[in-house]
Parts: C-alpha cells; structure tokens; sequence
C-alpha cells in the first residue's frame, strides 16, 4: 500500500514530468490562508483565486470600499524600507515579496489575490505556507500560450553606496544566484544559486526572513513590528546582549526564555539550511523581480540585494522588454532555403494576377500561423504614381499583401475544394515604416481565434529586416468557389 507521504510524492512526479512551461497556468482551485503582518500586526485573510489567461497578476483590498485592484507592477511600488509595498487606485498592500516568489516558483502566471488588510500574512517569514497554498489549490493549465521574454544582452543595476551589483545575462532558462556579505561574523559570506525554477519549492521556499538585533530594536523603538514572532524570522545577534535587554525581549515576544544560540541567533528553530540567509534574499529576489510583469528567461546574478534594488533592477528590466518586445518572434528570411510554396503553387490557391498578386513565396506555414514573402522592385507599377519622385509602396497594397498571405492560411484548413477569400473588416491597422523600393516584405499572419463558420480573424504584421512596417487585424470570409 502507498502512505499518502508517498503518494503526494508520485503525483507531484507525474504533474512535473507533464508540466508545459510554455503554456499558461493558473490555480486549480481558491485557497485562503490567514495570519497577522509582520509589521502592521493587523490579521488578514488572504485569498488565491483563479484567472483568466493574459490576466497576470493582481491584489484586492475587498475590505475597502470599491474593493480596488492593484496589479503586480513594479511601476507601482511606493516602499522597500521594510518590504516591498505597491500602492494604486487609493490602495496599497504591503509584504508582497513571499507570495509573489511563491506563484513564480509554482509557475502560476495568473492569480487574483484578494485580502481584506494592508498587509500580506508573514506566517513563519518564509514561502512555504504559500507553496502548500498552491498545492492545495492545484495548478491548471490553461489554454494559452506563455510568452517568454529573452534577454538578448547583459543589463546591469548597481548601487555604490549599498555596494549591489545586480546582472541579468542571456540564457535559455530562468536561473538566479545571490550574493551577501553584511561583515558579519555570525553570517559570513553566503551565496545560494537556483538553476531551475522548478527546484523553488524544496530549495529556496522554506527560508525565513532575517534580520539583526540592532535591526529588530530599532523596529520596536518605533512601533514598526507589530506583527512580530520570534518564530517567523531569524534574529541574528551581531553585539553583546545585556540582561536588561533579554529580559525586554521576554516581554515583547512573550516568552518565559529569550537566549542567544551559540551559533549567534536569537533563541530561534535550527536553521533550515546552514545557508539559509542567502536563499531567503534569493527568494526575495525572485518576488520582486516577479514585477517585471513578464516572464523572462535571463540568469539573474545579484550581489547584495535588497528590495529598493530588486525593484530599481526590476524596472531596468522591465524598460528593456518594453522596448524590445516588438522584436519578439520576427520571422526570418533565408533565401538559400528552399520555400514551402513558390510561386507556381500559390497561383494555384489564389485568384490574384499581376499585376495584383503580391505573395513571392511561402516560408513558414502551420495551423495557426503563415509567413509570406514580397519583393519590391522599382518595376513595381503602382511606382509610376504612387510619389514617383520619392516612391513608397502604398499602405493598402501592403494589406492586400497581408490578406493574400492570410488567404492562402485560411484555404489550408479548409476542407476538400477550392476558396476564395472576401475582406470583411480590418481594424487597428498603423503604419510605422515605409516600404521602398529594394525593400524584402515578411507578411506574417496569425490566426486570432478558431475559423467557425467560415469567419477568419487573423492578427498581420510586416517587417523588413526586424523592424515592424504595418499591422493591423483583419477579419475574412472564406467561401467555396461553386
């Protein structure tokens, strides 16, 4: 008979060895959890529910009048002196690091996270109870694809002052190191590495928060942990500790013993791992970087990081997607491969003579996706008066060339017969280049939706070299030639 130790162990097997990292996923189910903030010490019920694809994300203070949402955003931090606080439409929440790096660790893209207080549930200071969260609810996938975002140089983050120095360097998975060194001689140098982010949850979950005695007094003095236990972080006791000290210590933790372990922490749990410091900031790495808002393949290494770091480099990151996503999955064109459609193919599909046919070839095809190629020339008729002295293709040929492409997609689904294909809509078309003479066009279309009923909608974009020339969504009807 398999113990129920053993069986949650099969299964998480199973699920790990049929998990899609390139598919969407949200919870399977809600979960709730409560517990007091560390450092407003008011109870709060946290809830995790699922979301819909493409939905990121997002907190919810329903103990607040319109029950306002704050999206996971790095735009939107307002505070890392104690934790990393986000604050939008009237609205904030703080502590949100461990139950970010948790849904980043169990590979959830898509969460509401509702709470009726200010303050995320520190519970033992780790991410584990969060982990166990998301277990509990079970993890979904979803019908959507996940989009990664690969970083094509290193980007740097530095601080002088704080001694940080933070890179995030090109690879082909999400790995991270950190880094720390407080000249303490009770914590040492430590480092801790995470090569794959499903080692998360055994590795990097379990460890607590940390902080130093003089740190902890300082908080006190100012009312500034309420919420504290000396069982949700390590205390670690950098000076001598007089009686007079302890036995303040005795009252505010109500304790009947406050001691100092030989190792020099604070009469705590044995540490979880001899370098458990470092996984914690590793951790906290991972939950403030989850505000980047896109998941990113990069190896992340980060020497002395702190929240304000973590967010600063966080929003370096995030600039550099912003500005680089466009040339996400651009097609590109080898002109010593041999094409998957010439010429004489698609004029067998399309109805389109010259001068109107402005397909060349077909490179890439499958059931969701075309990419075409058109070749400009100066003999190219509409030059004679399309601005003979400075000539530009015209934007409504470069649609017709989309459509075309699209055309010859939407006829490959199709059943058994010859199709023509009719415009029916085109929306959000922009044209950002011009297209001239000499220029090679790569007509990508994609399918937005199933085709039902003979409606095709398909998203077009073109590009000469990796720069985007139009786009535009269009929609069509395809009918059986009679």
């Amino acid at each position: 008979m398999i113990s129920s130790t053993e069986n949650k162990d099969y299964i998480a097997e199973n699920m790990s060895v049929s998990f899609n990292p390139d598919k969407q996923h949200t919870l399977g189910s809600e979960a709730t959890i409560s517990g007091t903030g560390l450092h407003t010490g008011v109870l709060v019920d946290m809830k995790l529910k699922p979301a819909n694809p493409g939905y990121g994300i997002q907190f919810q203070r329903v103990d607040m009048e319109g029950e306002p949402i704050i999206k996971a955003d790095c735009d939107l931090v307002t505070d890392t002196s104690r934790g990393t606080t986000l604050e939008a439409n009237g609205a904030k929440v703080s502590t949100v690091e461990h139950v970010l790096a948790a849904l980043v660790g169990m590979s959830i893209d898509n969460c509401l996270i509702e709470v009726n207080g200010p303050e995320m549930p520190i519970i033992d200071g780790s991410s584990e109870p969060f982990v166990s969260l998301i277990e509990k609810a079970g993890v979904a996938e979803q019908d959507a694809a996940k989009v990664w975002y690969s970083i094509d140089e290193n980007i740097y983050h530095a601080d002088e002052n704080k001694r940080v120095e933070m890179v995030a360097m090109p690879a082909v998975e999400y790995s991270l190191t950190a880094l720390i060194d407080f000249n303490s001689p009770v914590l040492g140098t430590q480092h801790a590495g995470l090569k794959k982010i499903a080692d998360f949850k055994n590795e990097i979950a379990p460890c607590r928060t940390f902080c130093f005695l003089h740190e902890l007094e300082m908080l006190l003095d100012n009312n500034l942990i309420k919420g504290g236990d000396i069982n949700n972080a390590i205390v670690v006791v950098d000076k001598p500790v007089d009686e007079i000290e302890m036995e303040r210590l005795k009252k505010i933790f109500k304790k009947d013993k406050i001691e100092v372990k030989s190792e020099g922490y604070l009469n705590n749990l044995e540490l979880r791992f001899p370098n458990e410091p470092a996984r914690h900031k590793l951790l906290d790495v991972i939950g403030d970087l989850a505000l980047i808002g896109y998941p990113i393949k990069a190896k992340i290494i980060a020497n002395r990081p702190g929240h304000s770091s973590n967010v600063e480099f966080a929003k370096k990151i995030k600039q550099y997607i912003k500005k680089n996503k466009h040339t996400r999955n651009i097609p590109t064109y080898n002109p010593n491969i041999p094409p998957v459609y010439d010429q004489t193919y698609i004029e067998k599909k399309l109805p389109h003579r010259f001068p109107f046919l402005f397909v060349d070839k077909i490179i890439e095809l499958s059931d969701h996706h075309i990419v075409g190629i058109k070749n400009v020339t100066f003999n190219e008729w509409f030059f004679q008066g399309h601005f003979p002295d400075n000539p530009l293709m015209p934007g409504v040929l470069q649609i017709e060339a989309l459509a075309q492409c699209g055309g010859i997609l939407a006829m490959n689904l199709s059943q058994e017969g010859e199709y023509d294909t009719y415009f029916l809509k085109i929306d959000n078309c922009k044209f950002k280049q011009m297209v001239r003479p000499g220029d090679t066009m790569i007509l990508k279309m994609e399918l937005s939706a199933p085709i039902r009923r003979g409606i095709c909608e398909m998203k077009g974009t073109i590009y000469v070299g990796n720069k985007v020339c139009a786009e535009g969504d269009l929609v069509a009807q395809i009918v059986k030639r009679s």
